[in-house]
């Protein structure tokens, strides 16, 4: 059974907008650990900001999934 860590109410919309319109940080994401993703998460419910929020999801091309954490 795959998790879904992107749908539900504790989900920012923010987040899941900004990982829609990046298909490379959406690979990342997708490739990281259950753990990984929830720390991202995580960070993402602290961003107040469209920008930040853009900002933050972008940073996550080019990591390597094992870099996150």
């Amino acid at each position: 059974m795959r998790d879904n860590l992107t749908a539900g109410p504790d989900v920012p919309a923010g987040f899941v907008t900004a990982l829609a319109r990046n298909p490379d940080a959406m690979d990342v994401f997708s490739a990281m650990s259950l753990g990984q993703r929830q720390q991202v998460l995580a960070k993402s419910r602290r961003i107040r900001s469209a920008d930040e929020m853009r900002s933050y999801v972008d940073s996550l091309v080019g990591l390597d999934p094992g870099q996150y954490g």
